[in-house]
């Protein structure tokens, strides 16, 4: 087992590292207090390559296995957790999904939109329909040209800046799992309209708000998946979503736990660097272990994954314990730097904030849990809702 990244590899850390230190940084405050989606940054990701890596080459894009992705998104969440989002989904989740389930067509409609800077948006909850993804309501309706859509999704994260919508409804009313599938819808559709955004604790540059569907009509050729086992391969996609969520939350942490350690070690208390205090130390020490294991889980399962899906159990797991490590890190790296990381002066006030969201968005850290134990108990309970 081969622990070490190829030189490949390292030279694109050092690529998205550099980025993220020459501009995202420097810009990270400014898209938390404007709440703007930081659409300077989303040039620079496009310019680099660094959206679209997982789209084949014959549509233009990388062709990257998922490892390389989760490289590149740790490196620019350290720096700026917004714009290490938005690597996450102009690679993963729908863009997976178009890849794995795609027909030509859309493929060749709409991989040139995540190449010039577009996010895809997933729109799966709603106001009745958060963890128990299953007891959705939005009623997708065939027609005789297509499909025409009725319904109300909330908490959508990119409702208003993104183009392409990946909708989660129910069709022909068929109850369960098995009436969920999913189709495309573009913002300009007559009958889709954005609803309110809603004002965010953390991650403030990326839109969270709602969508209604009255009425909407798309054609036939935007259907992706439909019903029978579609939710299940939607939600197969989704674990890529989840995996890189869980890598935003490495990131965050890895950039929390650099700033506390050059503090510890430049700032003097009683005559010697606070970092020779035993109470420092093991702070530093239990930050360097947890990132360390964090990022083995996610490497392994995207490792394992190839150019393929993670497996759901790898990670729920990586998702649980990186979200976890993040807030645990980034309050501990404020806790180090005193009144001064209190302060909206240093970034860590916001990357704690930032952090707190991956403990409830992508699947909750108690419905990661039950996906954990049904696999290890090997219970029949349907937590597919997770």
């Amino acid at each position: 087992m081969d622990f070490e990244l190829t030189s490949e590899q390292q030279a694109l850390c050092r690529r998205a590292r550099d980025l993220a230190d020459r501009a995202f940084a420097e810009r990270a405050a400014r898209w938390d207090a404007s709440e703007e989606y930081p659409w300077e940054n989303v040039k620079d990701l496009a310019a680099a390559g660094f959206m679209g890596m997982t789209v084949p080459e014959a549509f233009g894009g990388g062709g990257r296995p998922l490892l390389d992705v989760i490289l590149v998104i740790e490196e620019i969440a350290r720096a700026c957790g917004i714009t290490g989002r938005i690597v996450v989904e102009g690679n993963l989740g729908t863009v997976g999904a178009l890849d794995a389930y795609g027909s030509e067509a859309q493929k060749r409609r709409w991989f040139p939109w995540v190449l010039e800077g577009e996010k895809p948006a997933i729109a799966i909850s709603e106001p009745a329909a958060g963890s128990a993804a299953t007891d959705m309501e939005t009623r997708v309706e065939e027609t005789p040209t297509g499909y025409r859509i009725h319904g109300h999704k909330c908490w959508i994260t990119g409702a208003g800046t993104s183009r392409l919508y990946l909708v989660y409804g129910r069709f022909g009313g068929r109850a369960g799992a098995e009436g969920i599938g999913g189709v495309f819808v573009e913002r300009d559709t007559p009958g889709f309209r954005i609803g309110r955004r809603e004002l965010m604790m953390g991650l403030r540059g990326i839109p969270e708000g709602e969508l209604h569907f009255e009425g909407c009509a798309v054609p036939r050729d935007n259907l992706l998946v439909g019903p029978g086992d579609g939710f299940k391969k939607l939600m197969a996609a989704y674990n890529g979503q989840r995996l890189g969520a869980a890598t935003v939350a490495l990131g965050l942490a890895q950039g929390a736990y650099e700033k506390a350690l050059a503090y510890a070690t430049a700032r003097k208390q009683f005559g010697r660097p606070i970092g020779d205090f035993q109470g420092i130390r093991w702070k530093l020490a239990d930050m360097a272990i947890k990132i360390d294991a964090a990022r083995l889980m996610i490497h392994r399962a995207a490792a394992r994954a190839g150019h393929r899906f993670p497996d759901a159990l790898e990670a729920a797991k990586a998702k649980t314990f990186a979200a976890e490590t993040a807030q645990q890190v980034t309050s501990e790296a404020l806790q180090i730097h005193g009144a001064a990381g209190y302060g909206r002066t240093l970034p860590l006030e916001r990357m704690m904030r930032d952090a707190r969201m991956f403990a409830i968005g992508g699947g909750t850290l108690e419905m990661m849990r039950n996906l954990v134990a049904d696999r290890i108990l090997g219970s029949h309970v349907d937590w597919r809702r997770a």
